[in-house]
């Protein structure tokens, strides 16, 4: 009897030490199914739910606000921060090492640089195109009523500094109306005389005409539109200047796929409905 207990309990023993072994053996294979192996590609990340910073030109901030709350709703888990002032100087912060994953300038010159400099991730992408015009304060206390009165002595011009994309294209416009019929001889050098102060950016410089810190200045028609404080002076056409905006994806970006996916978005339709909302052009083709 002794004899035939022990056999059963030696029996019962090798039953469980024979489960545990098949266990073990199981877990290990579902571990190594499931495991990647040694060098075995991993699928790159699609972007989704990317915090993304977006570097855009003062120009488009009223643009971009709105772009921030489309793009997150329609993209749940993405974040967008804005950051916004003249193009030259998010392009040299960016080329300081500043964390953008998208630059988007008020011209092409800016993006280019960062395409030569190899900072780019791909080619620049126009999106929008933007002209000029002439404000003053609603009181308009100069009683500016034409260009020509940008030369008249004692009118101080508000401006924006040298390498701010404004500028080159204020400069522009002046020396395109100093070729039109009726001008003075010696306009654009008179507009020149007159201005004084350069602002950092556009939104700072038409701040100023706001506030009647000074009787006129060149802005884009989009930032014109977005103040109920100035009145504006409209250009001849023919001596009107074209914007044109580009925008890239930063090299250094660390959401790569992401930032592509954004300019797509904002270069398409969904981006174009909303800059055409708020009188931008569509990029020169």
């Amino acid at each position: 009897m002794k004899t035939r207990l022990t056999l059963v309990v030696l029996v019962f023993v090798l039953i469980l030490a024979a489960c545990s072994s098949a266990g073990a053996s199981s877990s290990a294979s579902v571990a190594a199914s499931t495991a990647p192996s040694v060098g075995a590609s991993v699928a790159p990340s699609t972007g989704a739910g990317a915090a993304l910073t977006i570097y855009g030109a003062a120009s488009l901030k009223g643009a971009l606000d709105q772009a921030k709350a489309a793009y997150e709703t329609a993209n749940p888990g993405t974040t967008l921060t804005i950051s916004t002032d003249s193009s030259s100087a998010l392009e040299t912060q960016i080329e300081q090492g500043a964390p953008a994953d998208v630059f988007l300038s008020a011209d092409t010159t800016n993006p280019k640089k960062l395409v030569d400099k190899a900072l780019a991730d791909g080619d620049a992408v126009s999106f929008a195109g933007n002209k000029l015009t002439i404000v003053v304060p609603t009181a308009n206390p100069a009683g500016i009523t034409s260009p020509k009165d940008l030369a008249t002595a004692g009118v101080k011009v508000i401006a924006a500094g040298d390498s701010v994309p404004i500028t080159k294209y204020a400069t522009q416009l002046v020396a395109n109306l100093a070729k039109e019929a009726g001008y003075p001889a010696g306009f654009a050098s008179a507009c020149a005389a007159n201005i004084a102060s350069k602002e950092d950016n556009v939104k700072a410089l038409i701040a100023k005409i706001e506030l009647g810190e000074g009787d006129a200045g060149i802005v884009y028609v989009t930032d014109a539109n977005a103040s109920d404080k100035v009145k504006t002076i409209d250009v001849p056409a023919t001596a009107n200047v074209p914007a044109t905006y580009d925008g890239v994806v930063v090299k250094a970006s660390k959401n790569a796929a992401a930032a592509r996916a954004f300019l797509a978005w904002f270069a398409g339709p969904d981006g174009q409905a909303i800059l055409s909302a708020l009188g931008f052009l569509p990029p020169a083709s």
